[in-house]
């Protein structure tokens, strides 16, 4: 039972991680009153800009900081649309991630044959031989050390800051945030390029460290689910970080029904992930009372309107 467990535990903070850095920087981002859908094209082009980069200079934290800028520069182009020239989120949002999908297959065309070394687990001695928790816990990668450091960051700027207050202020009424002298346009650009950064680390973390490759459309869908999960959370950074754990426990649960025999076909098994989702998304949206209180008042809101 625990030869089964303790994989099974360890590969779903890791499966896990990558939607824990999406879903935060979404997060900070609707807290402002911002709703940016192009997080699957920012944690794609995140992925091909760090496995470059790490094939260029051979350093995994280097990727992750080249994974972040390509994050960024995405989420500027959004802001610049859809804050400045007032474009609909939505639709802005669409369009970033169908230009991230096929922006990244172009760059990444030829990295597609190139194999690399990725970032290799932190084993914390002693820690890492405690019975259960030490090959779960202490001997992760440092990426999954770092989702846990901007997990704890982001909850405590939310909860514990000046600046988190004034973010989710501009988030539920930025009028009232203009009239008492916060530049309103700023902070939502802020909180739009911190989202972006956190997607393209996502990504990073999918190409150089979880699985270290480069294919297309590598990222399969997770940033639709890092969406997703910032609504199951009901835009709380402790329920992101349960909700991501959780999908990628799903995740990590197929690859071992079918190494256990589990008589289903492999197709039905590496939907379960996305299927879950829906199936979160469908239970919560029976409670719209909680999710209207909870969401941001002027999420999607263009501003001034």
């Amino acid at each position: 039972m625990i030869e089964t467990l303790v994989p099974l535990l360890a590969g779903t903070l890791a499966a896990g991680t990558p939607l824990v850095f999406a879903a935060l920087g979404e997060l900070v981002t609707e807290r402002s009153g911002v709703l940016n859908l192009g997080v699957e094209g920012m944690m794609l082009i995140g992925a091909v800009a760090a496995f470059a980069a790490m094939a260029a200079s051979g350093s995994a934290w280097l990727a992750l900081a080249a994974g972040a800028l390509a994050g960024m520069a995405m989420a500027a182009v959004f802001a610049l649309l859809a804050l400045t020239l007032r474009a609909n989120q939505v639709a802005t949002g669409l369009a970033l991630t169908i230009f991230g999908i096929g922006l990244s297959a172009f760059v990444g065309q030829g990295y597609v044959a190139v194999a690399l070394r990725g970032m290799q687990p932190l084993v914390l001695p002693v820690l890492s031989e405690l019975p259960l928790v030490g090959p779960v816990l202490f001997a992760q990668t440092p990426a999954v050390y770092l989702s846990f450091a901007v997990f704890a960051a982001v909850a405590w700027l939310l909860y514990r800051s000046r600046a988190g207050l004034v973010l989710r202020a501009v988030g539920e009424s930025p009028h009232s945030a203009h009239a008492i002298g916060y530049p309103v346009i700023a902070i939502r650009y802020a909180a739009t390029l911190f989202g972006g950064a956190m997607a393209g680390i996502g990504g990073a973390y999918l190409s150089t460290v979880y699985t270290p490759m480069w294919a297309e459309n590598m990222v399969a869908g997770r940033g639709w689910i890092a969406l997703a999960l910032v609504v199951f959370a009901t835009w709380r950074p402790l329920r992101v970080l349960v909700g991501a754990y959780l999908f990628g426990g799903v995740t990590i649960l197929q690859f071992h029904a079918q190494a256990l025999g589990v008589e289903l076909p492999s197709q039905l098994l590496s939907s379960l992930p996305y299927l879950a989702t829906i199936v979160v998304l469908v239970l919560i949206s029976r409670n719209p009372r909680t999710i209207r209180l909870n969401a941001p008042a002027s999420l999607n809101r263009p501003y001034p309107d």
